[in-house]
């Protein structure tokens, strides 16, 4: 994007629509951090407000807190231009018309949701907001949510005037800032036409169809998107795991299933690993825990759980299947955060999957091009290695478990020569099956059929 003609683009438009009112945007990782850079590229005046010193500092400096990319550069660009500025301190939001409340907001080891800081936020900057400001809702959060802040705004400042909206995020890691800029759609949820009309307006500088609808819809969209793909994830998984029984190649039967007009090509339909980060299993465990509260039965909803929880154990099933006992064995893993694109570790299926290959007595070796050393400092259970050539010398089996396109580029000639054995286990069918078995590999994906 050219950063000048954008600007230029946006600034009548905005002159006549936001004058010289500010954007506050609180809780600042991830979500919050391409909420404020992309506001500002847009023309508006953000404070980007968090409680963590560090990450405010390393914000000013333009550094973001997590890779995404183009997120540094964004950031940088628009502080020159005095358009983003971050803080902690949450009276700043005195003079915002609109505040963006952008946590990402944690689940704990079996996925429930934390909303303790964002109800903590929302109370503090209560004695805060002046009257008719607009907070606007993008963490994922449980439906019933957004009432209930408006609830602890009003306990605490019941003289304010305010309204809530909620606007779901529809982020993905490694290619936020697109999606940001150029969404499918936005969906707005408010209790009024007024705040729904107010809302579209504030949004109006991004271009794509806005879907209005009252808070609690707004709320449930989110859980239900996340919910199908979360299905179409465990779909593909439990056809792959089939094929792999009989000889069948899960890639070609889900390519053709894409290939249909009433399911198309971007659902998310790869046969692979389960899906991990929290974000899908959160909305999954919101929603068997709205029916267990109202008394419905969620049956498919249990089962896309129970389907993905027993998906990483097919590294170890792989492994076993070809060595037979696993004590001793010293085993390669080529990618350690949640996805490509992100240098998150946060809930990565990677690290699951460690823990049980370590449960068995096997010696780990890892290496990933962007994992963040803090995080990768934090976890004892593997040895890492500066590069996938040091990580596969003396290895019995190299494992793949991000897709980074960087491991489709290794000199497969030199890494058989430096391995113990040629095992290669592709947990996310990333490579060239046919390349490696003919150079001499024993190559396992998932659903790709019998171990060659």
């Amino acid at each position: 994007m050219d950063k000048d003609d954008h600007t230029s683009n946006n600034s009548d438009r905005l002159s006549s629509m936001v004058d010289d009112k500010k954007v506050g945007v609180i809780g600042i990782w991830h979500l919050g951090a391409v909420y404020s850079a992309c506001m500002a590229e847009l023309g508006y005046q953000v404070i980007g407000i968090d409680d963590d010193i560090d990450r405010v500092n390393h914000l000013n400096l333009g550094i973001p807190p997590v890779f995404e990319p183009g997120l540094k550069e964004l950031i940088t660009s628009n502080i020159e231009r005095r358009l983003l500025t971050y803080t902690t301190d949450l009276k700043t939001i005195e003079n915002c018309s609109y505040v963006m409340i952008t946590f990402d907001t944690p689940v704990n080891e079996n996925d429930d949701v934390d909303l303790s800081s964002i109800l903590d936020s929302c109370r503090k900057m209560s004695t805060n907001l002046k009257n008719d400001t607009m907070i606007i809702i993008s963490s994922q959060v449980p439906v019933g949510t957004c009432d209930y802040i408006k609830s602890i705004i009003k306990q605490v400042s019941p003289a304010i005037e305010f309204d809530i909206a909620y606007c779901p995020e529809n982020l993905r890691l490694g290619k936020a800032i697109d999606y940001f800029m150029k969404p499918d759609r936005i969906v707005i949820g408010a209790s009024n036409i007024a705040s729904l009309d107010r809302v579209e307006e504030f949004l109006s500088v991004i271009t794509a169809p806005k879907l209005r609808m009252d808070l609690r819809s707004a709320e449930m969209t989110k859980h239900a998107l996340n919910a199908f793909l979360a299905t179409s994830i465990s779909f593909a998984n439990e056809i792959a795991n089939l094929c792999d029984e009989v000889g069948a190649d899960a890639v070609s039967v889900t390519n053709a299933l894409k290939s249909d007009s009433r399911i198309g090509q971007g659902i998310p339909m790869h046969p692979g690993l389960a899906f991990s980060g929290g974000t899908l299993a959160r909305d999954l465990k919101i929603l068997a825990k709205l029916g267990k509260d109202n008394n419905y039965d969620t049956c498919l909803i249990n089962e896309v759980l129970e389907v993905n929880r027993r998906q990483n154990s097919l590294v170890i099933k792989k492994l076993r299947k070809i060595f037979g006992k696993l004590s001793g064995l010293t085993v390669g893993i080529l990618g350690l955060t949640y996805k490509a694109g992100t240098s998150t570790l946060r809930r990565s299926a990677s690290l699951e999957i460690i823990e049980e290959l370590t449960a068995n007595q096997i010696t780990i070796k890892a290496y990933d091009p962007k994992a963040n050393p803090e995080e990768v400092r934090l976890h004892k259970n593997f040895e890492f290695l500066p590069d996938p050539y040091t990580v596969a010398k003396g290895s019995d089996a190299l494992v793949i478990l991000t897709e980074w396109q960087e491991f489709t580029r290794l000199d497969f000639d030199l890494i058989k020569a430096i391995m113990k054995k040629p095992v290669i286990i592709d947990g996310k069918n990333l490579l060239n099956s046919q390349m490696l078995i003919q150079k001499g590999f024993i190559y396992s994906g998932v659903g790709r059929g019998k171990t060659s």
